[in-house]
């Protein structure tokens, strides 16, 4: 993925073998915007798509004049990139070329007065190109350094701009947009993945049309109402065909999103943090950096710009011992217990779950302080001696000589106002003065943009990390910021307190994380509050949805899958009647969902009866055989739950391509449907594949369905016939043609609602493919 550089005029190429992204320097310096796109071919100039004698905007004004770094005032009236104001008060910049630098690979950030922000990264050089293109307002001094990295493996490029003041006076920093891109046309569909507490990530696609469309968060937080990601497609892009260009921004904090069309029928796209809750003071000297923007671009459909998103944040965004190793099967003890525990019950708990194949058992909330509800103890990280008298480091061992890892719950980021650390300390709640504050949850956010506040959660974390045996920590954010006022700010910076608190985020998981490397760490906002890439490079995993009832999670999973892969999302069983919907599924479709992510269970196992416990013994050695593929694989989405017709359908092929898993979902229930077939994606269509279905497929299609199938003449273990798909079919076949969903009308008609089929494809030729994934047990695990 070289870079070609070419001179009169400057241009400059960066490309891998599926895109492109050209650059030219105009005669009056500005940096321009060719193309981002399609790749095109090198050695050639491909200056003739912007103006040839741009000079400044002049009469030019209104005209569509794509630059790399638009900034207001000097004629362009579009969504800016940066914008600023001077000590004497003025906005207007005029950023002229000063020189370029090209380096093999990919330097790791630097820091800046604010602190440091998480990036994606390569381990060798060959992997990536980067070019860094520095322009400088002379009047001012401000140096505004323009970094864009091409990969070789990826259809992505990843761009941020670090800013420096040489002048003689401070800068206050306005707005600071990681990437602007400006398309030569209108013609796109805006997908959002939008949504509230337990309805996270829904899919939504509007029309592109003239003036403004914006996704954001004001929260503190990236937020559960909208992802901070994008994408632009055509309005005939499919999963499998058609133009997108993907935008996703690797931070925690308040984002914007937005796309604009100009008059002229161009369109302009920004990602960054919010202008409207950040204001930055750059000091004479001093450094700021925008967060990672990742822009991806593909011409065969949403399914091929989500693998390579899914291959960027897995294997180069994601850090750490765990971002490679098969992550353990677990327990958590939440919706069994809540708050209604003590060592024997949770050692019963863990007894149970060993003896069915868990390999991780993980104690929630209420372990601390006097925490027998959500009212009080946030911050007080000691071991409630009433439900634990022998200590965290107790449980933690007799877990461990069950033959099982030990994973424990913390909210670090929060303070209940009963507590001793905020009686010590209650100026470091977050909390505008002379105002009283917004308790929500019985608890207040402590101010991260102290140091001395992170210096407090290291030690007070690090110590609880230290005291016992842990191998997993859930770290949990359950409240957005209100009253936002940095006590340790002055007033004329109270602007950077929103980033600042998320540079204090980061900065303490990068402590905690250094210091204990093998722990595994999962990120959790109330669910899906914060699952970005910000938090990818720290918590390789995080918890999908607070929802956990199947069927809902076949939306929100649908549209995490969009911009972020399997092995970051966490999917459980849990009990039934649901806890947030009071639905009931069958145990084995709540299986077939969960499946497709960090596999584990939400609920009581001594509660089972004889029939499910036999089920999920089953589940956990199918998704122990298959847990490469799961976690590692390349994931298809086939057939939307957005779309009309009650059905959804996916898939995931392993890495080496010897194996699938299909599954098929019937939501609602409907008499002698219409016989179809469900195209699948990914194989080999030069292979031969034997199909078979998982048992418990079976079992969640309903076990009055089997013995209904077997009135009418159909034997249960000729099911697999039943549906027409026994025996070996082409690659070909299952692509183009597809895979039999009939089944006899018998059996259609005792499924009920909420059934779930799955398929697993061997390519023949690849002996020991349903194996070869399952990889290792949690650390002392019996069953590795």
């Amino acid at each position: 993925m070289p870079i070609e550089i070419r001179a009169d005029p400057l241009e400059f190429h960066l490309f891998n073998d599926r895109i492109s992204h050209v650059m030219r320097v105009h005669p009056d310096g500005s940096l321009g915007h060719l193309h981002f796109g399609a790749r095109l071919a090198e050695g050639r100039s491909y200056a003739h798509l912007g103006p040839a004698d741009f000079r400044g905007w002049g009469n030019r004004v209104g005209e569509a004049i794509a630059l790399e770094l638009p900034v207001p005032g000097v004629g362009d009236f579009g969504v800016p990139a940066l914008a600023v104001r001077l000590a004497d008060g003025s906005t207007v910049l005029q950023l002229r070329y000063r020189s370029h630098e090209l380096i093999r690979g990919k330097p790791d950030p630097a820091p800046d007065a604010g602190g440091l922000l998480p990036m994606t990264y390569v381990e060798d050089p060959a992997e990536a190109d980067t070019l860094v293109v520095t322009l400088v307002d002379e009047p001012s001094g401000l140096v505004v350094h323009i970094a864009t990295t091409v990969f070789r493996d990826v259809p992505v490029i990843a761009r941020h701009v670090r800013l420096e003041n040489e002048g003689p006076a401070a800068i206050v920093v306005e707005e600071a947009h990681s990437v602007v891109l400006d398309l030569p046309d209108a013609r796109w569909d805006m997908l959002q993945l939008s949504g509230t507490w337990a309805s996270e990530n829904q899919v939504t696609t509007r029309r592109l049309r003239p003036g403004r469309q914006s996704v954001g968060s004001e929260r503190g937080t990236s937020g559960p109402d909208h992802n901070p990601f994008i994408t632009l497609v055509r309005p005939d892009t499919t999963e499998t065909a058609g133009e997108a260009i993907g935008f996703s921004l690797v931070y925690s904090g308040n984002f914007l999103a937005e796309a604009e069309v100009a008059p002229f029928g161009s369109t302009r796209v920004r990602i960054g943090i919010n202008p409207s809750t950040f204001r930055w003071t750059l000091d004479p000297g001093a450094a700021l950096t925008t967060p990672e923007a990742l822009v991806s671009w593909s011409g065969a459909g949403l399914g091929a710009l989500s693998h390579g998103l899914h291959e960027l944040l897995r294997d180069r965004l994601a850090r750490g011992s765990w971002r490679d190793r098969p992550r353990p099967i677990l327990l958590n003890n939440w919706e069994a217990t809540y708050f209604d525990f003590d060592e024997d019950r949770l050692l019963t708990i863990a007894t149970s779950a060993r003896d069915l194949g868990v390999e991780l058992f993980v104690l929630d909330d209420g372990w601390f302080g006097r925490r027998d509800n959500d009212d009080t103890s946030l911050g007080d990280w000691t071991v409630d001696r009433r439900k634990l008298p022998k200590g965290l480091a107790h449980l933690a061992e007799r877990v461990h000589e069950l033959g099982l890892s030990f994973g424990l719950w913390i909210e670090p980021e929060m303070v209940s106002e009963h507590s001793e650390l905020f009686i010590a300390h209650p100026e470091w709640a977050i909390g505008a003065p002379g105002r009283a504050r917004t308790e929500s949850r019985s608890q207040y956010v402590l101010d991260l943009s102290r140091p001395e506040v992170v210096d407090h959660l290291e030690a007070a974390i690090g110590g609880v990390l230290r005291s016992a045996r842990i191998d997993y920590i859930k770290w949990d954010m359950n409240r957005p910021i209100t009253e936002p006022f940095g006590s340790g700010l002055e007033p004329a910076r109270q602007g950077e307190f929103f980033h600042r608190y998320v540079l204090g985020v980061y900065d303490l998981y990068r402590r905690l994380t250094t210091a204990h490397p093998d722990v595994l760490f999962e990120s959790c906002a109330s669910g899906g509050a914060r699952f970005d890439p910000g938090l990818l490079a720290y918590a390789p995993q995080a918890w999908t949805s607070d929802d956990t009832d199947a069927i809902e999670r076949l939306k929100i999973q649908w549209g995490t899958s969009i911009a972020y892969p399997l092995s970051g999302m966490g999917a459980h069983v849990a009990a039934v009647p649901n806890h947030q919907t009071s639905r009931v599924s069958p145990i084995d479709t709540r299986a077939a969902v969960a499946f497709f992510g960090v596999f584990g269970y939400e609920l009581d196992p001594t509660t089972l009866g004889d029939a499910d416990r036999s089920a999920v013994m089953d589940q956990i050695r199918f998704y122990r055989t298959h847990r490469e593929t799961f976690q590692r694989g390349r994931f298809h989405r086939l057939r939307s739950p957005f779309d009309p017709g009650d059905r959804a359908a996916w898939m995931v092929v392993a890495d080496d391509g010897g194996s699938a898993v299909v599954a098929d979902f019937v939501i609602l229930n409907h008499p002698v449907p219409a016989t179809e077939r469900l195209r699948l994606a990914g194989l080999d269509p030069a292979a031969r594949y034997r199909i078979a279905m998982w048992p418990g497929a079976e079992r969640a299609s309903g076990q009055a369905g089997g013995r209904a199938a077997r009135q009418a003449g159909v034997r249960s273990d000729e099911a697999i016939a039943s549906l027409g798909n026994a025996g070996v079919r082409g690659g070909d076949e299952l692509m183009e043609v597809g895979l039999s969903l009939h089944a006899h009308r018998h059996e259609i008609a005792a499924w009920g609602d909420f059934a779930a089929r799955v398929f697993v494809l061997e390519r023949l030729g690849d002996a020991g493919a349903q194996t070869a994934g399952a990889g290792p047990a949690a650390p002392g695990h019996p069953h590795g």
